[in-house]
């Protein structure tokens, strides 16, 4: 009888683990993980199949989580697919990121009212408790990648925002790796993917060369703990070499897709292209891109009150493709569809640098995929930094000219204007 060769230094099932440890775990085992996490008091969420995509969801066991089914994406398309091979992960991302669970779409953040005495008491917000701990189950690792530019912004900065900043502590990550990148993906050209570097608690390869079975690596020791209650068995250098050939398949896949060699630079340089105005003319300024990044922040804040008298401090999600998002003492600064676009692409891609220090982009596609009109980000920048673009112009750091607003702009004219 053969025997395989085990990977030194990687734990069979009742050893205990610790950070950079592996071991292989049946597919009944990761009921045996939803079922630790949920006794150490996480409540869980994942990718489940709802409304027609992967979304993630609450998730109680493996079978809760979309077993066979498949995505097919495309610029403006998404579809899925069942197939009878009984596979937990081979799909690339929905429209659903777990940016939500951090970073409500709505979210009051304190009330006001006077108490029996007149004075004035400010209270938390509904929606503002954090005594649940969350676990995220099945994320990517573009989504991890997500998680650690959304934490440049809302945690390593002057003023960390306190739900964000709790819940992220808190929380359990267990990354499932990508073997199905779709059409649309392009995380090897953002560092996005599509494997699984650092980050993440537990990380899970899915391999189905055989008898099915994952292989899980252990990234800190809240994951270790969370193995140690799981049955496991040792990893071989046969493993091994299958996990490394599912992340090397889909690298393949994906290499050659985008070039962002230079990119900052280049849109940088090319703020009066002629391309910004030929995206406008297809682009509906719906926001279905913002909404879908699992890495925009903008958001609104409003105060209402009540009949009572209570004033409520909402935030809610914002998009810079909102006219009024742009909006200063006097009306919008970006009147245009063309310099609204610009402002996302730009922002994305170039000027988040100069304010996070990496790209606002983990290359997850799913602002391609979920454009009603199918415009594909990446073809827009190549167009604009082409070798052969016809405007060049360093005017980027220069503040942009007012508009008219109101009565001084005529009705349907900010939309067939100039960039401003």
């Amino acid at each position: 009888m053969h025997r395989e060769e085990v990977v030194e230094g990687s734990p069979g099932g009742g050893a205990r683990f610790a950070p950079g440890d592996a071991a292989l775990v049946a597919p009944e085992g990761l009921d045996e993980m939803l079922a630790a996490l949920a006794r150490l008091g996480y409540e869980t969420s994942g990718p489940t199949v709802r409304g027609g995509a992967v979304v993630p969801g609450p998730v109680a066991s493996i079978e809760d989580l979309p077993a066979g089914w498949h995505d097919e994406q495309s610029p403006g398309r998404y579809r899925l697919e069942h197939g009878e091979d009984g596979s937990l992960f081979s799909w690339a991302v929905g429209p659903g990121s777990f940016k939500p669970e951090l970073f409500p779409p709505v979210h009051e953040l304190w009330q006001a009212r006077r108490d029996g005495e007149g004075r004035v008491e400010f209270v938390a917000g509904r929606g503002s408790s954090r005594s649940k701990k969350r676990a995220f189950f099945g994320a990517r690792p573009c989504e991890l990648a997500a998680l650690s530019v959304l934490d440049r912004v809302l945690v390593d900065c002057a003023t960390p925002d306190p739900f964000y900043e709790g819940v992220r502590r808190g929380a359990v990550l267990v990354v499932a790796e990508c073997g199905a990148p779709a059409s649309t993906c392009f995380c090897t050209s953002m560092g996005g993917g599509p494997e699984a570097v650092a980050g993440f608690d537990l990380a899970l390869t899915e391999l189905t060369d055989g008898d099915h079975r994952f292989l899980v690596r252990v990234g800190s020791a809240l994951g270790a703990e969370v193995l140690t209650l799981v049955t496991t068995r040792p990893v071989t250098a046969a493993d091994v070499a299958a996990r490394e050939a599912v992340t090397e398949r889909a690298r393949s896949a994906m290499d050659g897709r985008f070039d962002a060699a230079g990119l900052a630079e280049l849109l940088a340089g090319n703020i009066e292209h002629p391309r910004w105005q030929e995206v406008s003319e297809r682009c509906l300024a719906c926001g279905n891109c913002t909404l879908v990044c699992p890495t925009c922040f903008c958001s609104d804040v409003r105060d209402t009150t009540d009949l009572s008298g209570t004033v409520h401090r909402t935030r809610s999600w914002a998009s810079c493709f909102d006219r009024d998002h742009s909006y200063l003492h006097g009306g919008p600064v970006r009147v245009s569809v063309a310099s609204r676009y610009r402002q996302w692409l730009t922002h994305k891609l170039s000027s988040w640098w100069d304010q996070f220090g990496t790209s606002g982009c983990v290359g997850c596609g799913r602002c391609i995929t979920w454009c009603p009109v199918g415009i594909d980000m990446r073809a827009e920048a190549a167009a604009v930094c082409s070798p052969a673009s016809p405007a060049r112009h360093d005017r980027l750091a220069q503040p942009e000219p007012r508009r008219p607003t109101g009565a001084d702009v005529p009705a349907g004219a900010e939309e067939k204007e100039a960039l401003p």
